[in-house]
């Protein structure tokens, strides 16, 4: 059996955490021992994470507070585990994992990058030097592991050159995320929407990448050609209680178009909700998680040109340029006048895609994959030089003499 220790910055509820509580939770029990360590606390998807059955551990560090107790704590963890695999999730995972990679507590490493190009959302001296350190160490890992190819491409030009990229995109759950129509009657009603009205849905935290700023002003721009539509948001940060978002808001005279819907843990349902799901990030998305769940619940996209968007949507939505508001209202319009059925077409062709190529079985299917090789990797190198006597003389001559 291969022992495989997740590391990963926090358990929220982006992106990767998502992955993550999907891969340990389908990921066979036969061949594989999953243990999840959280650098900080146990967050919002520890709950997901218990429920498949899998240990998490908290080291407990505070975020944006260097503390090396972390580290002697990741330290004991590792003696007593002695994992065959540690792979590590997101660029502070990745430092750790180098460190006591360094140190001898583990085998092989394996980082998991999920972000595409940064530039913009990365403004810190903190994250730009760990982003340089970690290039400059990247031929250290067994593997670097990327979720899409404009991952790999921009960690390549910031000089990114392990011995082995992988690319394994994200996969979802088209049980749990499917067309609901119970739970679109169920939303609506709970947020005072009735069954005729357009709703515009953005799934994404309070954060300067996802670019709430562009999407409010294409928001104005649709209702002033539209003003029967209303838009949802969700996720971390996105409550009436945030200020700027609520001056914002209120600034475009669009407070009774907009519900702040905040971080929910029924996503599936509040997708059956929505007419059209949207992404307006400006800069850092590899592959957008959000956009491949609403593709399975049955719902056409928009999306901004980042990350690999435009290859997961396919025909099935439409992709426009970053920072540009009128191009998304002109997108959305252009779904609205297509009429129901017109979306409901593109929203099958989306969960088909969806379900054919970027099922969870697959993406699972890849990770153990590469597990098994690099652990077989391990046990042809302990066979190959346990006992260099077993060698033939010449060989053996060649192998301590460097000939």
């Amino acid at each position: 059996m291969v022992t495989i220790v997740h590391l990963i910055t926090g358990l929220e509820t982006g992106g990767a955490e998502r992955m993550l509580s999907r891969l340990v939770a389908c990921t066979d029990r036969d061949r594989f021992r999953s243990l999840v360590v959280s650098i900080t606390d146990a967050g919002n998807m520890a709950p997901a994470v218990d429920r498949a059955g899998i240990e998490l551990i908290s080291l407990g560090i505070r975020r944006g507070v260097p503390d090396p107790r972390g580290l002697f704590r990741l330290g004991r963890i590792l003696r007593e585990v002695r994992p065959d695999i540690l792979q590590t999730w997101l660029y502070h995972a990745d430092f750790l994992g180098l460190v006591v990679k360094q140190l001898g507590y583990i085998p092989h490493l394996i980082w998991n990058v999920r972000c595409s190009d940064m530039s913009l959302a990365s403004v810190s001296v903190v994250g730009g030097g760990l982003r340089r350190l970690l290039s400059w160490c990247s031929a250290i890992p067994d593997a670097v592991i990327v979720n899409s190819r404009a991952g790999r491409l921009f960690h390549e030009r910031i000089g990114y050159s392990p011995r082995r990229w992988e690319h394994v995109p994200n996969g979802f759950d088209t049980d749990e995320l499917r067309p609901n129509f119970g739970a679109r009657r169920l939303i609506r009603a709970e947020l005072g929407i009735d069954d005729e009205t357009i709703v515009i849905g953005l799934p994404a935290r309070y954060h300067p990448m996802k670019d709430h700023s562009t999407f409010l002003e294409a928001a104005a721009t649709l209702a002033e050609r539209r003003p029967e539509v209303c838009f949802a948001l969700l996720g971390a940060g996105i409550e009436p209680s945030n200020r700027p978002l609520a001056k914002a808001i209120a600034w475009r005279g669009m407070s009774d178009h907009i519900r702040l819907l905040g971080e929910r843990s029924d996503v599936a349902e509040v997708y059956a909700a929505l007419d059209i799901a949207t992404l307006s990030s400006a800069c850092g998305e590899g592959f957008p998680n959000v956009l491949g769940e609403a593709m399975a619940c049955g719902l056409p996209c928009v999306a901004t040109d980042i990350g690999d968007a435009s290859e997961l949507l396919g025909r099935t939505g439409i992709v426009v340029p970053p920072r540009d508001p009128r191009a998304l209202a002109a997108a959305w319009l252009a779904l609205i006048e297509i009429g129901a059925e017109g979306r409901r077409s593109l929203g099958s062709k989306a969960r088909d895609r969806i379900v054919r190529d970027y099922g969870l079985g697959v993406a699972v299917a890849r990770y153990e994959a590469l597990y098994d090789d690099i652990a077989a990797q391990s046990v042809a190198s302990r066979e190959g030089w346990a006992s260099p006597a077993a060698l033939p003389q010449s060989e053996h001559r060649s192998a301590v003499s460097g000939r």
